[in-house]
């Protein structure tokens, strides 16, 4: 059981501080920073290379953050963090929310490149700015998963449960975290806790039944994983539901091999 390293694919989003006087009249009110983002959904390649040569051009902020927006895209992902962290850093002038989104997607282009460290110095930088934000604690617990420091995922997960406790994919997330703890029955409240959110939540059924294998309980845990086969075929859960049952039935080695 371990936390899902991996975030989210990251979301292209405008900070609107970029796209301030770029308004394109010929273009209906379009500025060159929307079509760039908007070009970067479509066609990453070429929005890469648009927003390579608007940076030669003096396009600034604007032009980078396109650029990288459409690096996440091509899954150039540590090119991608190396320009957001970077423009992070260097927007001083911006909000704190605003300098908050960019650490923040920093580090989600650290953690999909699967640099721990640096995705968490990142978001250790947005919190600073925007503290108690449950999408960068849920972010960071992510990073410190990665590191194995459970200790430190599992307090960012119990800080955003203790103020909403309607988070059936945390719960899920902070049992892996108590379980590499040793904290087994506090691990398998959560699995039960994430199920009364959401009934027969498929990452909760893969984890309690492996904890159901781990304890000794074959049988369970194979009503467990079939339940997410059958309920969400073709899901990353269904397939991990489906190497587990592998695994379970997979024949014992012969001596000496």
């Amino acid at each position: 059981m371990r936390i899902v390293p991996i975030a989210a694919a990251l979301t292209i989003v405008a900070l609107p501080a970029f796209a301030a006087g770029l308004d394109d009249p010929s273009l209906q009110g379009a500025s060159r920073y929307d079509r760039c983002l908007s070009l970067a959904r479509s066609d990453a390649n070429r929005a890469y290379s648009e927003a390579a040569k608007w940076e030669v051009s003096g396009g600034g902020a604007a032009a980078t953050h396109c650029a990288a927006m459409a690096l996440v895209q091509l899954r150039r992902y540590t090119e991608a963090a190396t320009k957001l962290d970077t423009l992070a850093r260097g927007a001083a002038g911006n909000s704190a929310a605003q300098r908050s989104m960019l650490f923040g997607q920093a580090g989600n282009a650290w953690l999909l490149a699967g640099n721990s460290a640096n995705a968490e110095a990142a978001l250790n930088a947005a919190l600073a700015l925007t503290p108690n934000d449950a999408d960068l604690l849920t972010d960071r617990a992510r990073a410190r998963g990665m590191r194995k420091d459970w200790k430190g995922a599992e307090a960012d997960l119990s800080s955003i449960l203790s103020r909403d406790p309607n988070r059936a994919d945390l719960y899920v997330l902070r049992a892996s975290a108590r379980h590499a703890l040793g904290r087994k029955n506090e691990a398998r409240a959560d699995l039960e806790s994430a199920l009364k959110v959401v009934t027969n939540y498929p990452d909760a059924l893969v984890e309690r039944g492996e904890m159901k294998a781990e304890a000794g309980d074959t049988e369970g845990a194979k009503a467990d994983w079939n339940k997410v086969i059958a309920s969400a075929p073709g899901s990353a859960a269904a397939r991990s539901a489906k190497a587990d049952l592998d695994q379970l039935v997979a024949p014992a080695p012969s001596p000496g091999k």
